[in-house]
């Protein structure tokens, strides 16, 4: 952590904005998203005049927040955003609750009321810091004297154990003032230390004892970077794989380990093969994506190797080991003993996945999701870089779509909100500017953030909104029929399309077949600019795969 910096000789040449400019650039912060407020200005001229960073001006602070999300998730600095006082940090926050519960590292800046009118009645006037405490992993302002300081322990704790945001309030009118001299370089948080060697022996004694072991790969597995140890551990013991819809990536579909993916969509038929294991080795799960509770077979004992404590209901099931630390350390443990027979059928195994995949193909009546996910598969490059919004899409592509390595395929789980599809689409453009970018949105999430189409075009960047269309909200359609209740409250509008031939100065390109929206969809990639296709789809294909049950 960044030692305390007692009252330091004052520096005449650096305001409060341009200090904290050059703790962002230390940081290696490339960019900083919001809409700009008056209390903003010294700030955002700051960020002009600095190298190598740059202002993204956004339409909405929400949004700014998500594309802040996606950028700490890509690179190695914590994301950064600024909203204003009262509606512009209440905006914002939904941007920061994202970072906390997908669990990325982030700076979230808003104004704050100066310290003579705290607890005042004043116009926009709310209190930040019980506004964000719930959200963030710490809120704190900032003060002139400690600049740097404060933009460290910031990132340190945003990028410490399982990342997520940290708030820092500006005091308007303290961004000219003059700031102290820091003498301080930012030291990243230390990796996690090696779990407790007698558990992580426990471990090892149960799993060469088990029958039919299991490895549920989280989040966590992820920001540990074990992809290789999953994949040798797999091979090596010869045993199933499941994973989180954030982990995609972890395992290859076409591996002999794979098993499939928990909660979304036909997640009955991976249910089929995790009922059977005697022993669960969780992998970094966070269940802040699916609760061991819903999903973990009756009888069956858990090991968690991660860095933070496991959470389960310790009382209705058996928490055989809680090796908290290094994930890769405690991987390697199990990959120092020899292999040994065990009972899964590997081949029963690759017959469950291949009709669960076989499930998944598109139909050869009407166009659906399906038939359009498929199309988009083949035409977008094997590294290209596909995010999604939320909705009865989302649980299609966590299972459907072939994802060649974590972060290809980019989505909202822990945190779910709907809008993410396009502002994600823009951060990973900006953080990946050689690798194709699309975005899959269904219509009722395009609705809630397409005046980002602006920024996108502003910044001339050439992402492809695959939009859905289906004119509903097809999963809540589908849970109300599930309740044998009317439908009601969902259809986005009577029928047709989004209309016109571009919307903020995005061309808008629809298609009504596979066939149309491969040629619309290659003509979007080679395009200069972002492009709206818009795929007609039959939303009744969902029916049958999404909402399936993990247990019977």
């Amino acid at each position: 952590m960044a030692e305390s910096v007692p009252q330091a000789a004052i520096s005449k040449d650096k305001t409060v904005a341009v200090q904290l400019v050059d703790a962002l650039g230390a940081l290696g912060v490339r960019y900083v998203f919001g809409v700009p407020s008056g209390g903003w200005i010294d700030y955002m001229e700051a960020l002009r005049a600095a190298d190598g960073m740059e202002f993204i001006l956004t339409t909405h602070e929400g949004a700014a927040g998500m594309m802040a999300d996606v950028c700490g998730r890509m690179g190695d600095a914590p994301g950064v955003c600024f909203g204003t006082f009262g509606p512009g940090a209440t905006n914002l926050a939904t941007g920061v609750g994202e970072a906390l519960l997908d669990r990325s590292p982030m700076i979230a800046f808003t104004d704050e009321i100066p310290s003579p009118m705290r607890g005042r009645t004043t116009q926009m006037g709310i209190d930040h810091q019980a506004l964000f405490g719930p959200l963030t992993k710490k809120t704190t302002r900032l003060s002139a004297d400690s600049v740097k300081s404060v933009l460290f322990d910031a990132a340190q704790v945003a990028l410490d154990g399982r990342p997520g945001p940290v708030h820092v309030g500006l005091p308007v009118g303290m961004s000219g003032e003059t700031a102290a001299t820091e003498d301080l370089a930012f030291v990243p948080p230390p990796p996690p230390p090696a779990a407790d060697p007698v558990l992580v022996e426990e471990a090892q004694d149960l799993f060469a004892a088990a029958r039919k072991p299991l490895l549920a790969v989280g989040l966590g597995a992820v920001h540990a970077r074990v992809q290789k140890e999953i994949q040798a551990l797999a091979q090596l013991h010869k045993i199933p794989v499941v994973l989180t819809p954030m982990a995609k990536g972890m395992l290859g579909e076409g591996d002999p380990s794979y098993a499939g993916v928990l909660f979304h969509a036909l997640s009955d038929m991976v249910g089929e093969t995790h009922r059977q294991a005697d022993l669960v080795i969780g992998v970094g799960y966070d269940p802040v994506e699916f609760n061991y509770e819903s999903w973990l077979p009756q009888g069956a004992a858990l090991v968690s190797f991660d860095i933070e404590p496991a959470d389960i209901d310790r009382d209705a099931y058996t928490l055989a080991v809680d090796a908290v630390g290094d994930i890769r350390t405690s991987l390697r443990s199990l990959l120092a003993l020899p292999p040994s027979p065990n009972d899964w059928d590997l081949g029963a195994m690759a017959e469950r996945r291949s009709a669960m995949f076989a499930k998944l193909r598109p139909s050869n009546q009407g166009f659906g999701p399906k038939g359009a996910l498929a199309v988009l598969r083949e035409v977008l490059p094997r590294d290209g870089i596909m995010t999604c919004d939320v909705g009865a899409h989302t649980h299609l592509i966590g299972q459907l779509w072939p994802t060649p390595a974590p972060g290809l395929q980019i989505m909202t789980n822990g945190w779910s909100t709907m809008g993410f599809g396009i502002p994600s689409a823009i951060a990973a453009k900006l953080m990946c500017p050689d690798i194709s970018v699309c975005t899959v949105v269904g219509d009722g999430g395009f609705l809630m953030t397409a005046g980002e189409l602006a920024t996108a075009v502003r910044y001339n960047l050439n992402i492809v909104i695959v939009l859905l269309t289906d004119n509903e909200l097809a999963l809540i359609r589908i849970k109300q029929e599930k309740k044998g209740i009317p439908v009601y409250g969902t259809p986005v509008r009577h029928g047709g399309t989004i209309g016109g031939g571009s919307i903020f100065g995005a061309p808008v390109r629809t298609a009504h077949s596979a066939a149309a929206l491969r040629t619309e969809l290659e003509s979007a990639l080679a395009a200069d600019g972002p492009v709206v296709v818009e795929a007609c789809i039959d939303a009744r294909e969902y029916d049958s795969v999404v909402l399936k049950s993990d247990r019977p």
